[in-house]
């Protein structure tokens, strides 16, 4: 960490990164009086929080009711400790659980800010407390003329991004909570927002913070922050050096994170003093692989069933991404499963996998097939020879997915009973039968949405030291800091809001201000 050897610009609070946590921080700060600076090291606000949907799960709050959705913070409570368990500190837990609907209200007093309650059932159906509606918001869509030209310093979505599609002409998501949050902000004459400016080292003496170095341009500025420095600045799944450093497992080309996410700010952090957790884990999911070699987050399964390397089932298909991922994990781990894995499935709706989102535009039929990654056969004993497997065991496999189809109930792994798995068939049975040939398989490999470790935090978002002390003047939020969810994913919207409540708190603590008392 450097010393203090005078300044090159200042503020009160110096916010790394500008996802919707990031901007959440920069705008309670400057709406409470305190001078921002946001420096986001891309050409383009909104990290990976642009790429999203926008999600946000935060229990029993004011557009929840408003939607006749019956919650209770304390149901919530039991829902979240109960899949979460005594991985993270249960008053870092309650921190995220107590704050989020305050965080709504807070929001929605300002004219920027419009939400809608948007039903995604929790991801452990079964846990006590959970909700089949789920304890989820999302920003309500903006015109892009609303906009103007901030739009053209938002991230574009991935599929456009990624894919060269056209922007959209509607901004939904993701964009409009940044563009909402832009909205805001940009109204403030007490906060500047840099582009191209990174932030990898931090400045301070002993067990303090007091700013951090910012480069932009080749240039490197030291900006002195006299209330403090919050790191939001996303993982590091996009740099592969820390990713193998730390055993996260899976690559740079499938992760859905911005490119940005290298880990400088939380290394910052770390030479600072700070502790770290959670160092190897992230918000996993199964991906499409396509013919440039990646694997995509994918989700919306509308039939077939996934096939390790003997030919069997080995996961509930239509359970949430994250809990598929962490399966993946632990097959590869076991020996039982090779990347890539296959996805097998009927002619019943042509030779295209039966997946309704795989976060980026597919290529043509013909590319997948000359590139080996979607195999169409007669027959199941000539598709297993086809990708591998034993055919007498995929026969079986099926057959027997078959009988519980027919049956209505997946004895195996449960497909079907939770709210979640079918939410994508509008709450018909996922299990869809593999009968009409020919017969296809599809290769899948595992995808993740960024890295869950980072810096170790006290309930107030302030950085600990590994002894436990907090680090004055150093703040953490988002997947720059230690998930409060631990190794688990609870709810759709989770990532996003607590990265916002957690930036929100970090923020009014460094105000001096106290938002959390009683409702």
């Amino acid at each position: 960490m450097a010393s203090q050897q005078g300044w090159d610009d200042e503020c009160d609070v110096l916010v790394v990164g500008s996802g919707g946590g990031a901007l959440t921080g920069a705008y309670t700060a400057a709406r409470e009086g305190l001078s921002v600076v946001v420096a986001e090291a891309t050409d383009a606000f909104g990290g990976t929080t642009a790429y999203s949907g926008g999600g946000m799960w935060f229990p029993d709050n004011a557009v929840l009711r408003r939607a006749g959705t019956q919650d209770s913070v304390d149901d919530a409570k039991t829902y979240y400790h109960a899949v979460v368990g005594e991985r993270t500190p249960r008053e870092l837990q309650n921190a995220f659980l107590e704050n989020g609907h305050r965080l709504v209200d807070y929001l929605e007093r300002d004219p920027a800010f419009e939400f809608v309650a948007y039903p995604w059932p929790d991801y452990f159906g079964s846990a006590p407390k959970a909700s089949a509606t789920g304890r989820h918001i999302m920003p309500m869509p903006l015109r892009a003329e609303q906009l103007g030209g901030l739009r053209e310093t938002i991230r574009p979505p991935v599929y456009v991004e990624r894919g060269n599609e056209p922007l959209p002409e509607r901004v939904i998501g993701g964009q409009a909570l940044i563009g909402r949050l832009l909205l805001a902000l940009s109204s403030a004459d007490n906060a500047r927002l840099w582009r191209e400016s990174s932030c990898d080292e931090l400045v301070g003496q002993g067990n303090a913070v007091c700013g951090g170095v910012v480069e932009h341009g080749g240039t490197r500025y030291r900006v002195r922050a006299r209330r403090g420095v919050l790191i939001a600045s996303g993982g590091f799944e996009r740099n592969h050096v820390m990713r193998g450093e730390r055993g996260v497992v899976g690559t740079v080309a499938d992760t859905m994170g911005a490119p940005g996410n290298l880990g400088h700010a939380i290394n910052a952090g770390i030479a600072a003093g700070a502790d770290s957790d959670l160092m190897s884990e992230a918000w996993w999911a199964p991906g499409l692989t396509h013919p440039d070699g990646s694997s995509t987050f994918s989700l919306w399964f509308t039939g077939g069933v996934f096939v390790d390397d003997d030919g069997s089932r080995f996961v509930n298909e239509s359970w949430p991404y994250d809990r598929i991922g962490r399966t993946i994990i632990e097959r590869v781990a076991d020996g039982g499963l090779t990347l890539p894995f296959w996805m097998v499935y009927d002619d019943r709706a042509g030779e295209r996998p039966p997946v309704g989102s795989t976060s980026v535009s597919l290529a043509s039929t013909q590319e997948y097939v000359d590139a080996g990654l979607w195999v169409t056969a007669d027959s199941l004993v000539e598709l297993a020879a086809r990708i591998g497997v034993p055919a007498d065991n995929l026969t079986e496999t099926v057959s027997r997915f078959n009988a519980f189809a027919h049956a209505g109930r997946d004895a195996d792994f449960g497909r079907g009973d939770e709210p979640y798995d079918r939410y994508f068939t509008g709450a018909d049975s996922p299990l869809v039968p593999i009968e009409k040939g020919p017969f296809h398989a599809a290769a899948f490999g595992l995808s993740d949405l960024g890295t869950k470790g980072g810096l170790r935090t006290d309930p107030t978002a302030r950085v600990l030291d590994p002894a436990g002390r907090v680090i004055d003047g150093l703040y953490a939020a988002g997947n720059s800091m230690a998930a409060a969810s631990g190794t688990v994913y609870p709810g759709g919207g989770n990532p996003i809001g607590s990265c916002m409540v957690f930036s929100h708190l970090a923020a009014l603590d460094m105000t001096g201000l106290d938002m959390t008392g009683p409702r």
